[in-house]
């Protein structure tokens, strides 16, 4: 037999194998790709009463989020505000602490919290008192007179937190939150997050509560819309009820839209969520965290 031949019979059949095994072999997968594997599919039937059910939505794909005008970090302009407004005891204090490290890590950007401002800052015109008997302050109020013109310099955001109850028109009853995609501001109000007294019980109830609203509205300041793909902090909400089912994870593919305009290290990110939700112990969003890190190691 020809030495040559042989040679080059053997090199084809290597080099054939190697190719076979390298088509069979899978793709790595995206980290989004990943954990989109504990994203929870939001059901076909929408429950009568809620935001779903009530509310015809436009699916924003990744395509028309990258299509769309929004907010972005920029150098000296990359910081997370916080105005609390309102009267506020230790448990209170304490539970915007918190929000404030949650909002850090969640959006991994800087995040500060401003000095209160008093409940007089609010205008007799924008009160009102609802049908529940407790006053309630005009929301759009608070973005466009109050909000817009205290944004610090090098704020990419600022979110109000009220002790008030919050109302976005006259014929709605209430609202928990409320943003300006345009100007960066958002407002939510923790009046109703504690069921009536933010107590060390109720404690944990309310701050999960108010992280995910704050962390929902500046969502919508970065330019991600409600979303219909999961269960996900970014689903529209009516009630409470609706809140607490949702999610304080963000599904996969708003975890995208965030990460293309705000560039972090999506494990780095994972990890510090992982470890709040295990110190406050928050177990059914630790147990979210350790899920997406075992799919992602």
């Amino acid at each position: 037999m020809n030495r040559g031949k042989y040679n080059f019979t053997s090199l084809l059949f290597y080099v054939s194998i190697l190719i076979l095994l390298f088509s069979c072999q899978k793709q790595k997968k995206t980290y989004y790709e990943s954990i989109a594997l504990n994203d929870i599919k939001l059901s076909s039937s929408p429950k009568p009463g809620s935001w779903r059910y009530n509310h015809e939505e436009h699916f924003q794909t990744f395509e028309d989020f990258q299509k769309l005008k929004k907010i972005k970090p920029a150098s000296g302009k990359n910081t997370i505000y916080l105005q609390p407004i309102g009267q506020f005891d230790e448990l209170h204090k304490k539970e915007i602490a918190l929000t404030q490290h949650y909002l850090k890590i969640y959006f991994q950007l800087e995040t500060k919290v401003l000095p209160v401002l008093p409940n007089t800052i609010f205008p007799e015109k924008v009160k009102r008192i609802s049908k529940e008997g407790q006053e309630q302050v005009l929301a759009g109020y608070v973005l466009d007179s109050i909000l817009i013109k205290r944004k610090p310099k090098d704020a990419i955001v600022l979110m109000g937190i009220t002790e008030k109850d919050l109302f976005p028109l006259p014929e709605w009853n209430y609202v928990f939150g409320l943003a300006s995609y345009e100007d960066g501001v958002g407002v939510t109000s923790i009046y109703r997050f504690a069921d009536g007294q933010l107590t060390d019980s109720n404690f944990n109830k309310s701050l999960l509560r108010l992280i995910k609203i704050s962390s929902h509205e500046i969502g919508h300041m970065f330019g991600i819309s409600h979303c219909l793909n999961a269960n996900c902090v970014m689903n529209g909400t009516n009630s409470l009820s609706e809140t607490d089912y949702h999610l304080a994870r963000a599904c996969s593919l708003c975890q995208r839209k965030l990460n293309s305009s705000i560039h972090y290290d999506n494990k780095k990110r994972l990890l510090e969520l992982k470890n709040f939700f295990e110190k406050q112990h928050l177990n059914t969003e630790l147990t979210l965290a350790n899920q997406d890190l075992n799919l992602v190691q």
